[in-house]
């Protein structure tokens, strides 16, 4: 049985009044939407709360759940919701940038050559592929970056990214290439690559 599939079921059980299998659902998503909204959210505790809110606004609205998309894109929605109104009502604006860190660098399409023996070297050479794919994603334009950080990031489907940024999945594609290719542009100095090859 998939993921989705068992996400399926547990939400299930939760519409018809089962607490234990929403708990479930809670345990399994609640650290990846807390680490999503911390980008959004500097304070850990404001992060914690506002998660704890995002899952009784779900809880809340599961009887209206109809199962058309994965329920961490649903909750994804709702947790960025919160967030945003969160930050509103507080007066603040949201983090526009992302954080990426050396393992989230690693995660981007063939990612392997990035890994290497770690030696003094390897590892400088690992911070710095981490600080311009940091850097570049951070200068990307808002579009490119939330498609790029959805897909390499969260490892949302391109459906599901096309259903989170109401665009066609060709807009998906195309704005995740094109923040590939910007990605690909900053590496090539420091991995050396030709111009033929991404990374």
């Amino acid at each position: 049985m998939g993921d989705r599939e068992i996400d399926r079921v547990l939400v299930e059980r939760a519409q018809s009044g089962d607490k234990r299998a929403f708990g479930l659902l809670v345990e399994k998503y609640q650290r990846k939407l807390g680490r999503l909204l911390s980008r959004m959210i500097r304070d850990p505790a404001e992060v914690e709360d506002v998660v704890q809110e995002a899952f009784i606004k779900a809880y809340r609205a599961l009887p209206n759940f109809r199962n058309e998309s994965a329920f961490y894109t649903w909750l994804y929605r709702i947790g960025i919701n919160t967030a945003k109104n969160y930050l509103v009502a507080m007066g603040r604006r949201p983090r526009a940038v992302p954080e990426i860190e050396v393992e989230d660098a690693e995660n981007f399409e063939d990612g392997d050559e990035l890994r290497t023996i770690d030696t003094p070297e390897t590892e400088l050479m690992s911070k710095q592929v981490a600080k311009t794919v940091n850097e570049t994603v951070a200068s990307l334009p808002e579009e490119l970056r939330t498609a790029i950080t959805l897909r390499e990031i969260e490892g949302l489907s391109y459906e599901e990214i096309a259903t989170l940024m109401n665009c066609p999945i060709g807009t998906v594609r195309s704005r995740i290439f094109r923040a590939r290719e910007t990605i690909a542009e900053k590496l090539r100095p420091l991995l050396d690559t030709p111009d033929n090859r991404r990374w």
